[in-house]
């Protein structure tokens, strides 16, 4: 069960690898009864899920791992020199939203960047009630946003963000949606 949150809750590569290591000594340890008991059965399913926990091992401690530890110290890196702050694209989901007065919004579940020009068309922003459930998910023009390496700000007002028409389950638009009008106070 503690193996089933670690990578369910997808904390990051490290948490999500780890994840694995206690699946994998699970499976290990149920192999070992399946081969000590003679029940193939049970041998043969948890030898087969060692196998597949110790790919999800090398994927997320090893190779995902060097991934976002590499971005990182790009981030890092840009943040000590002249060059222009950075932070990595994987790393706009999960981010903060607030409003212009600092207060919370929602987070960025996605963004989309066209192919050929590589600029940021929208960003998702999910928005739930306390409990996290009946989320609205909004398109969010890249020029009503303003990008910071901890958060993004909406740079208009929130009256013209929740104006803005939910997304239907699975059909998001393929171009920007047009930026909000700022409404009057």
């Amino acid at each position: 069960m503690i193996a089933a949150m670690m990578t369910a809750a997808n904390l990051g590569a490290r948490v999500t690898g780890w994840g694995f290591v206690v699946f994998t000594i699970g499976s290990l340890c149920w192999t070992a009864i399946g081969f000590s008991s003679g029940q193939t059965n049970l041998l043969a399913s948890n030898g087969f899920l060692t196998l597949v926990n110790l790919v999800g091992i090398w994927r997320w401690l090893v190779r995902q791992r060097a991934y976002q530890d590499g971005g990182k110290s790009a981030e890092a890196k840009s943040r000590a020199s002249a060059a222009p702050t950075l932070f990595t694209a994987t790393g706009v989901t999960g981010m903060t939203v607030e409003d212009e007065k600092g207060s919370p919004v929602g987070h960025a579940v996605e963004a989309l960047i066209e192919c050929q020009s590589g600029y940021i068309s929208y960003v998702v922003v999910s928005t739930s009630n306390a409990v996290g459930l009946d989320e609205d998910l909004r398109p969010v023009p890249r020029d009503a946003i303003r990008f910071s390496c901890e958060r993004l700000v909406l740079t208009i007002d929130r009256q013209a963000y929740d104006a803005i028409v939910p997304l239907p389950p699975g059909e998001w638009p393929e171009v920007s949606p047009a930026k909000p009008e700022r409404t009057s106070i």
